[in-house]
């Protein structure tokens, strides 16, 4: 009968905390540099324990953080099977939360790996993208930061303007148009003592050339073959989503064919309520999930109040809505982008499915079902 080495490891910039055990046996605590040497120490421990022990199976989970895949990425190569779990899906009780340190996130992740590994639970898993898609997401968000960087200079100059109570001639026109930025310039010369102003025009003007640099980025990436079509069907054919909205979405959904009904889309966005039963009370929907990515959810939103104002069917459907609804105008708005995120996935989806261009995905070791 086969027999498996099991390993939870809790992560950190500097350190990898590891709760190792042979399936129910007591697991004993080690502790490595979170390097690249410091993993492979890891990993020979791990292969020589198997080895030791007539194992033929290493597993190793780690929680998803902002170190990205690089665990993962060591782990294949080392021929060791590994998950890699959504922290916001582990369930831990109030007290654990409150009292919590890194050889108990440890413990708690050897405990949900060991009852997959020998009882067939399902795992808290995160989809794996493949190299590219991770190269393709790091330039979109990289143009979306900018994008909040840029909108937050605007704002600091109109909070300078408000404090010295200074207000554009009406003659500039709109906000940063050409004789607005003008004024904002002569502004500097008059007043060589309001070097507050003159550093934000500059980084306004850094960032713009910034911004459209990387747009042109992202068109490229919009010709690629497994964007080109579903990319262009979503700018063309769907009001209020333009190029940038359809790459956020392609790059932070993935593999789309991964989703089986919009439920699950739903689910992903996090755009679906919470839910709140007990014995025999009914089921209470509370505040939606938040769950996956919240850039996407903001291009949504955007998208969507762009639709509410120039498309008269999302409109009416908004304002419908709202009517049941007057004093939570909110819930019109998430139903709105909710709506829009499934009708983009089902489009995207259609498109690649007729051109035969689906992207790579890894399959090997994760659930292919999100909830």
């Amino acid at each position: 009968m086969s027999k498996a080495i099991i390993c939870g490891t809790d992560m950190h910039d500097n350190s990898l905390v590891c709760r190792v055990a042979v399936e129910k046996e007591e697991p004993v605590t080690k502790r490595y540099k979170n390097t690249g040497r410091g993993r492979w120490q890891l990993f020979n421990h791990l292969k020589g324990e198997a080895k030791r022990r007539g194992c033929d199976r290493i597993v190793l989970a780690y929680e998803a953080s902002t170190h990205g895949f690089c665990m993962y990425d060591d782990c294949r190569s080392a021929s060791i099977e590994c998950f890699v779990l959504a922290p916001t899906k582990m369930r831990k009780s109030r007290k654990d939360r409150k009292n919590k340190d890194d050889n108990k996130d440890a413990q708690l992740i050897l405990e949900v790996l060991r009852g997959h590994v020998m009882a067939g639970n399902a795992l808290p898993c995160i989809w794996i993208p493949d190299d590219e898609i991770r190269a393709n997401r790091e330039t979109v968000r990289a143009r979306l930061d900018l994008g909040h960087k840029l909108t937050g200079a605007k704002t600091q100059v109109q909070t300078l303007l408000k404090a010295r109570r200074m207000h554009s001639p009406r003659e500039t026109g709109k906000s940063w148009s050409k004789p607005h930025r003008r004024w904002l310039g002569t502004l500097c010369m008059e007043d060589k003592n309001w070097p507050a102003l003159a550093s934000l025009l500059r980084q306004i003007e850094t960032l713009e050339h910034e911004i459209a640099i990387l747009d042109k980025e992202v068109e490229k990436l919009s010709e690629k073959s497994r964007y080109k079509d579903a990319a262009r069907v979503l700018a063309e054919q769907i009001k209020g989503v333009g190029l940038l909205t359809a790459m956020v979405f392609l790059t932070e959904m993935g593999d789309l064919s991964r989703f089986s009904n919009r439920q699950q889309v739903g689910a992903y966005l996090g755009l679906v309520p919470s839910s709140h039963e007990s014995g025999e009370d009914n089921d209470r929907k509370g505040h939606i999930t938040r769950e996956g990515s919240g850039r996407l959810r903001r291009v949504l939103c955007q998208a969507s109040w762009s639709r509410v104002i120039h498309d008269h069917t999302e409109s009416e459907v908004y304002k419908r809505i709202v009517r049941r609804n007057p004093k939570h105008k909110k819930i019109a708005v998430v139903a709105s982008m909710r709506r829009l995120g499934i009708r983009m996935w089902h489009m995207a989806l259609s498109s690649q499915q007729k051109t035969g261009v689906l992207p790579g995905h890894e399959t090997d070791n994760i659930e292919k079902a999100v909830a």
